[in-house]
Parts: C-alpha cells; structure tokens; sequence
C-alpha cells in the first residue's frame, strides 16, 4: 500500500513519494521546490507564449511518470 501511495504520490507531485518511502528525503525537498518554479513558469508560459505551453506541458507529464516509475521500484526494492 505504501509503495502505491508514493507511486501516486510522485506523480502528482514528484518527491512526495519518496518521503512517504523515507527514502532521498533532501532531493525531494529540492525537486518539490524547483517543481514549485516549474509550475510557475509553465502557468506564465499558457498566457505569454502560448505556443509553448503544449511542450512545457507534456515535458512535465513525461517527468512525473519517471519518478513514478522510480517510486514504484524503490518501494518494490524497499518491500524485498
């Protein structure tokens, strides 16, 4: 149940899950905040230069799937 808490965890906000699994604890506080600039930038990027945002966007979703992708085979890992 835990590994698919930080699954879903990193997805929807990459480095929450590994907190949930204890593990990369001062990586996840950076990727959350540098996530916190990303969404930032990828709102202002919608308005000012719209023709960006689809890019931006996709490039967001293709990188919380690897970090769940990475939270489900650490907790996998962590439950051997």
């Amino acid at each position: 149940m835990k590994r698919i808490a930080a699954t879903l965890a990193n997805w929807f906000l990459p480095g929450l899950g590994y907190i949930i699994l204890g593990q990369r604890i001062l990586q996840s506080v950076f990727f959350i905040i540098g996530l916190v600039g990303l969404t930032w930038v990828e709102f202002g990027i919608k308005e000012a230069a719209p023709s960006f945002y689809m890019p931006m966007f996709v490039s967001v979703l293709v990188m919380n799937t690897g970090f769940a992708i990475d939270a489900w085979l650490l907790g996998k890992k962590e439950a051997a």
